[in-house]
């Protein structure tokens, strides 16, 4: 489905399985079908949306640069979403980069948070380390497009043990990944290297908080989930083993399983 709010078109998936709405964050440099198995397996209201310059969204006005677009213009983009379908009381859920857009939603509009779902993802800035290899995959993504940010990605994204015994899997991964578009990758990376340090607000999140990581992700290891578990009072955290980066797609039942069981929670 296709809706035009603030200022460009979003493209989104929904389904009603359930009454509590669910807002679900792809991560980079994905879209919204990372999604497929939990629009199918949730109870819930789901709504997953592809971000700006992702998938089949626009990426809005031309004239705006791509270093313009920070995490927050994210969060903005997907608070209009929300406001447009009239969804209030909100399970907001990020995977990865969408971790980081959850925690922005939360920090500017709490009002509209019922409980958040932080999946392979984590709370802090990027180290100067970080931020060279944001500029370098921009660099790459300038110079070979999409697809070669990907490819230098992709051993990271599933376990060597899934890759090899499901290559349908990793080819249907790779295939996301390619097909994103240039400025929509840039723009992205340049908002998680000047991303601000969530850590100072996990003291502060008072909604029922759900972490999920994979016992094998390399790419952001499960000690910042147990990090973010230590800074919210309250939250749950969930490893499902033999998991690397993209928990969802390649444990799909375990990660259904732990989210249906934090909605019922709620």
């Amino acid at each position: 489905m296709k809706i035009l709010t603030h200022g460009f078109e979003i493209t989104y998936d929904k389904s009603i399985q359930g009454n509590i709405p669910l807002l679900l964050i792809h991560g980079f440099p994905l879209d919204r079908t990372l999604w497929a198995e939990q629009i199918r397996g949730l109870d819930a209201h789901v709504i997953a949306p592809d971000l700006r310059g992702f998938g089949e969204s626009a990426f809005g006005e031309s004239a705006t640069p791509s270093d313009a677009v920070t995490i927050d213009t994210y969060a903005d983009d997907l608070h209009a979403l929300l406001d447009t379908l009239n969804l209030q009381n909100v399970v907001v859920a990020g995977l990865s980069m969408g971790g980081y857009i959850a925690l922005a939603v939360y920090r500017k509009y709490p009002q509209t948070v019922r409980g958040l779902i932080l999946a392979n993802t984590k709370a802090g800035a990027d180290s100067a380390e970080g931020k060279k290899g944001r500029d370098d995959n921009a660099a790459l993504a300038r110079e070979k497009g999409a697809a070669a940010v990907g490819e230098k990605m992709m051993p990271k994204m599933l376990t060597p043990k899934t890759a090899t015994e499901r290559p349908w899997l990793s080819a249907a991964v790779s295939a996301m990944m390619a097909r994103q578009s240039v400025n929509g990758v840039v723009a992205a990376l340049m908002a998680m290297r000047d991303r601000p340090d969530s850590t100072p607000m996990l003291a502060q999140i008072s909604v029922p908080t759900l972490i999920i990581t994979g016992a094998e992700d390399t790419l952001i290891p499960p000690k910042e989930s147990e990090a973010m578990r230590e800074g919210i009072r309250g939250s749950k955290l969930v490893v499902i083993p033999n998991v690397a980066h993209l928990s969802n797609v390649e444990q799909p039942d375990a990660f259904n399983r732990a989210v249906n069981d934090f909605l019922k929670s709620l």
